[in-house]
């Protein structure tokens, strides 16, 4: 079994002293020379000492930070955020968040992944107990249901409801699910599905717009379902652990998938088959994250040493590629990449990665747009995500908490601030373990 959750430290550079002083050519020549010969030594121990004690004050000051974020409170009572110390306000959440259910029919084990589909109605989740559930929204229920009986009595092609329908839902959860939950409660407590086939852990998952489902293993396959069927409808074997699945965004016949050998394949479902394929250069080949960008125009993936390579999606041939990295520092070895997701309505793409930073790149010229940073993510598998508008970027935590970012923070008010940094998050401590997924979307008011 591969590491893929392990994170690798680099040695510190050594930084060499040269003395000057007013004394003789043969004086001064010995003297630096036993100098260098001291702070050679020395300078380095002093360097290291530095750079500690710097790396102990920033854990000390985000320690401080989220020290005080409030617990999970249950029930309608406001949730209490904390903000970054440099972030003074005015807050976006404040006051406005609550705890308004939790899912008693979950998982057992970590949840490795959650998405929601198209329509924003249902809510896949999957991870460590091998199960893929499928929710719905309360408003939604009784439609779904009514799409699913349709479609196992009259056994035809299944029949998908149109957006406009989705998006005129009344209250059409039944009597009884509206007496167990609270007004608040958006979700139906039950899964709408739960789906069973894959012998080890969900890795991730993708719909696509007409409600079916790729669920991706360490059992080295992809499985492909529909809400209104309740067996696998088909099974795509490969020769590692499939890290990453997407449909593509315009013809959901294809998608894509990347995996721990290396190759990005480029499925054709009706066919079953791989339509083209490629292979990852370098000493790294492990694939860690995959997704489309500019509406299906590139297949880009994200590997183990913090490359970020793009593909023409129709021949899957190499275009150019990002390091993602520092330019200096503890984080200029590229780090394992660990989620990648365009930017809704923009040019932009969002690249997470293992050296606890959330990077914004321009696909227009390449250059990195802003850099987030305030969550801890050393060797998880932690995705970043955009809000529906993509007003905001959400992400979970290794620390238990969860973070928002303004993608674009104000910073008219200050004078010296970088503007391709962002560290001015908000967070809530979310849970007693590692937050894997964090999402938001629009659902309606409940």
């Amino acid at each position: 079994t591969k590491r893929l959750f392990r994170a690798h430290r680099e040695p510190l550079g050594i930084v060499k002293s040269h003395s000057q002083g007013d004394i003789n050519v043969k004086t001064k020549h010995d003297s630096n020379f036993r100098l260098k010969r001291f702070f050679g030594s020395t300078m380095k121990r002093t360097v290291e000492a530095a750079r500690s004690l710097a790396q102990e004050v920033s854990q000390a000051r985000h320690k401080e930070d989220v020290a005080d974020i409030a617990d999970d409170v249950r029930g309608d009572h406001n949730i209490k955020l904390k903000a970054s110390n440099s972030h003074k306000g005015p807050y976006d959440f404040d006051g406005c968040v609550r705890h308004v259910q939790e899912m008693g029919s979950g998982h057992a084990g970590a949840v490795w992944c959650c998405k929601f589909s198209v329509c924003g109605r249902l809510l896949a989740t999957a991870g460590q107990d091998r199960l893929l559930r499928v929710w719905v929204t309360r408003d939604a229920h009784h439609m779904f249901q009514d799409m699913r009986t349709k479609y196992n009595t009259e056994q035809k092609s299944s029949p998908t409801p149109s957006q406009e329908s989705l998006a005129t839902l009344g209250a059409a959860a039944s009597t009884s699910t509206s007496e167990a939950l609270p007004p608040s409660a958006p979700f139906h407590p039950r899964p709408f599905c739960v789906y069973a086939g894959h012998t080890s852990d969900l890795l991730d998952v993708s719909w696509s717009k007409n409600y079916f489902i790729l669920s991706s293993s360490m059992d080295k396959t992809v499985r492909l379902w529909h809400i209104c069927r309740g067996e696998c409808l088909c099974c795509f074997q490969h020769i590692d652990f499939v890290t990453a699945i997407v449909f593509h965004p315009r013809d959901d016949r294809y998608f894509l998938s990347g995996s721990l050998d290396g190759k990005l394949r480029l499925w054709d479902i009706p066919d079953k088959k791989v339509a083209v394929w490629n292979e990852v250069d370098g000493k790294t080949k492990l694939i860690t994250a995959a997704n489309f960008c500019q509406n299906g125009k590139f297949a880009v993936v994200g590997t183990y040493d913090g490359r970020c390579i793009f593909y023409t999606t129709d021949q899957l041939k190499y275009h150019t590629q990002i390091d993602v990295r520092s330019t200096r520092g503890k984080n200029s070895t590229g780090r394992k990449i660990s989620g990648i997701e365009p930017m809704p309505n923009d040019d932009k793409i969002l690249i997470t990665s293992n050296d606890s930073r959330i990077r914004l790149y321009d696909l227009r010229d390449l250059n990195l747009s802003c850099k987030y940073k305030g969550y801890v993510n050393v060797s998880s598998q932690i995705k970043a995500s955009f809000s529906h508008d993509g007003k905001y970027i959400v992400s979970g935590s290794e620390n238990q908490c969860i973070y928002i970012w303004k993608t674009y923070h104000d910073y008219s008010k200050f004078t010296s601030v970088r503007r391709d940094r962002n560290d001015f998050w908000e967070g809530i401590k979310a849970h007693n373990a590692v937050v894997t997924r964090f999402r938001l979307y629009d659902i309606g008011d409940p």
